[in-house]
């Protein structure tokens, strides 16, 4: 659970304290590894690296100076070497981590530790540096003989590298932001809970009236001015913490997760506390159907109706891990039972923080148990509660390779919410804002002959890389269209309507902006009938000669286009000439020009069988060549001497 923070209270281990547990800092690292206390254990096992000369530090090391440096063996510098990178890893310090994996993993005695490498591939992919992770861990899967759980481990990192390449390439159309001031602080900051004009949160920054690091239920104003806030808890446990607090929609009673720790255990439970006046009075643990004996409840969630408790347990009746439940409050605050959300929503891994929006039946949620960036990530599911459509992936920049967790809407502005991160952080999560970039393609179709609006045209807007249809519409009256952009990935904009071509689009990335709309040009449709001809304008030739100008085959790459658009077309390309030469010169040059567009139009990747050429001539004149005055009609010659296609197959 991503709620507490490491202790930094390291300066306060005197050399009294060495004393008692003598200076052996291995030992004390070994002790504090086995209590789970990550960060104190990575202290200990650098001031052993430092004594070992296992890093460059211009700091005198532990060891006196004028004493020869011992020749550690490489079986003690390795168990170092992992030791540390495990203790960082564990705590979430991957940039620490990283060059003790790869110390490990390069050691004559790496075998020693045969999940150096995996650890190691997953810390490349939780520093960003997927190309590399893939190679470790295919790596790994490739030496690793046993097929367990660290093997599927390993193959599911390898999708999430995959996917992470992909959403970094095509990402989201969000920008996150750390929130300034004092909302963070050099503990963890999360779980942003908005109410009217001010806010709670939780922080383990340092507390002064506790005068340690310890997590705390803070409000704060729209300055981010912090107050903890106070609880009565005559019940306290030493070093009892709180936090993620969900209040009741009238504000009156708050809900809130309650831990305590006895040597290496954790234990986790929601309690509510009623506001009376401004005081919050003794809290109250809800009862079994929560917080069941010997399990974890944490993460409460009040729907804004306050009649639903949606939190987080590992209790019996889960699928693994942490799950998600939802409880029925009653009027006395306590829930009245427990259902787990299924299978759908939760996994063999870890879920937790939800939030749900009963008017949009809308479930936004963390997740470690499918495909994504690393570490938790946001997933969305649309359902009532006892249905729900399978999670999609939020996508980055709403998640990233660490964890991201504790969604949370702005009351006032729908293009804006609040996350919980450690993107920026070693081993903290931080608070953050969301500002919501997307834009709508909107745009009217019209016949390209008429310039009128054409009713009737389907318009589909797809995914050009996934070749899928996300939406699609069919115009009315005022053959309008709009689709939401949510992302840069390539779309296309797809246009039919029987008796017209069909016209493929890119969608651009990014444009003019209004009112968070993106007015696109008018899109225009050609209509067509079979074997009726339709003249190419300014396809055009040297004197006497079949060679295509450059700018003919410009002209030409728009029937490319066509073709490539509607590949179930077969079309007939032919050319005509004026009266001047014999019938037998001008049906030969014509030929050899039809030909010469068709061999084009082959080359920029139509196939041979869906197009061919036919030269008339001066056999189809479509005007006069001469004058009735017998003189020459160079107009109408021009408008003989033409390059025609004409769609002689539909299907």
């Amino acid at each position: 659970m991503k709620i507490t923070i490491i202790t930094i209270v390291l300066s306060a281990i005197t050399l009294t304290c060495f004393g008692q547990y003598g200076k052996n800092f291995r030992n004390l690292g070994d002790r504090a590894f086995a209590e789970k206390d990550y960060y104190e254990a990575a202290y200990y096992y650098r001031k052993v690296a430092e004594g070992m000369s296992l890093l460059q530090r211009q700091e005198v090391p532990f060891q006196t100076m004028n004493k020869a440096a011992k020749k550690d063996k490489p079986s003690d510098a390795t168990y170092v070497s992992y030791r540390l990178a495990e203790s960082y890893r564990l705590y979430e310090n991957y940039i620490e981590a990283l060059p003790w994996y790869k110390k490990t993993v390069e050691a004559p005695d790496a075998s020693t530790y045969p999940l150096a490498s995996l650890w190691y591939g997953v810390t490349l992919r939780a520093t960003q540096r997927f190309d590399d992770a893939i190679t470790q861990l295919q790596q790994f899967s490739a030496g690793y003989k046993q097929n367990d759980d660290n093997k599927a481990l390993a193959q599911r990192e390898i999708v999430n590298c995959n996917f992470a390449k992909e959403q970094y390439k095509y990402p989201q159309l969000l920008e996150a932001t750390k929130l300034k001031g004092d909302w963070n602080s050099d503990g963890s900051d999360y779980a942003l809970l908005q109410t009217g004009d001010k806010f709670m949160f939780t922080s383990s920054r340092f507390a002064k009236d506790d005068k340690k690091h310890i997590n705390r239920i803070y409000s704060a104003d729209a300055s981010g001015k912090p107050v903890q806030i106070k609880l009565k808890d005559n019940n306290q446990t030493k070093e009892t913490e709180y936090g993620t607090p969900s209040l009741s929609p009238d504000g009156k009673r708050m809900y809130f997760t309650r831990w305590y720790k006895e040597g290496s255990k954790t234990y986790h439970d929601i309690y509510f506390a009623q506001l009376q006046d401004t005081i919050w009075l003794q809290p109250r643990k809800l009862g079994s159907n929560v917080n069941a004996d010997g399990y974890n409840a944490i993460q409460p969630f009040v729907t804004a109706d306050g009649k639903r408790l949606f939190f987080v347990s590992n209790k019996p009746g889960g699928f693994g891990g942490d799950d998600i439940w939802v409880s029925d409050l009653g009027d006395d605050g306590d829930a009245a039972n427990a259902v787990n959300l299924g299978s759908i929503v939760n996994t063999s891994r870890d879920e937790q923080a939800p939030y749900y929006n009963a008017d949009e039946k809308r479930l936004i949620y963390s997740s470690k148990g499918f495909v994504g960036l690393g570490g938790f990530d946001f997933f969305e599911s649309k359902g009532d509660g006892t249905s729900w459509t399978t999670p999609v992936n939020m996508g980055y920049p709403m998640n990233s390779p660490k964890d991201d967790l504790y969604f949370m809407p702005d009351n006032k502005d729908k293009s804006k919410w609040y996350i919980s991160s450690d993107r920026e952080s070693d081993c903290c999560l931080n608070l953050f804002e969301v500002h919501d970039k997307h834009f709508v393609l909107t745009g009217i179709v019209t016949d390209c002959e008429t310039r009128k609006p054409l009713a009737g045209v389907k318009v589909s807007f797809l995914d050009s890389l996934a070749k899928q249809t996300l939406k699609e519409i069919t115009t009315g009256a005022d053959a309008k269209y709009a689709f939401t952009v949510t992302s840069k990935r390539p779309y296309n904009l797809k246009l039919e309507k029987a008796g017209y071509f069909t016209k493929v689009l890119p969608v651009p990335t990014s444009g003019q902006m209004s009112n968070d709309t993106l007015y696109s040009p008018e899109i225009c449709l050609q209509a067509f009938e079979k074997d009726k001809p339709i003249v190419i304008k300014n396809v055009l030739y040297d004197f006497n000669k079949a060679t295509l100008r450059p700018e003919s085959k410009t002209v030409l790459n728009e029937l490319v286009v066509i073709m490539k658009d509607n590949p179930k077309i077969i079309v007939r390309l032919g050319a005509h000439t004026d009266s001047i030469g014999s019938a037998k010169y001008n049906l030969k040059l014509s030929q050899a020009r039809a030909q010469a567009c068709v061999d084009y139009i082959i080359s920029q990747g139509i196939a041979s069988e869906r197009i061919y050429a036919k030269g008339y001539g001066k056999s189809m004149p479509v005007a006069p060549n001469s004058l009735p005055n017998g003189k020459d009609n160079p107009e109408g010659r021009q408008l003989n001497r033409r390059t025609e296609f004409t769609v002689v197959k539909t299907e």
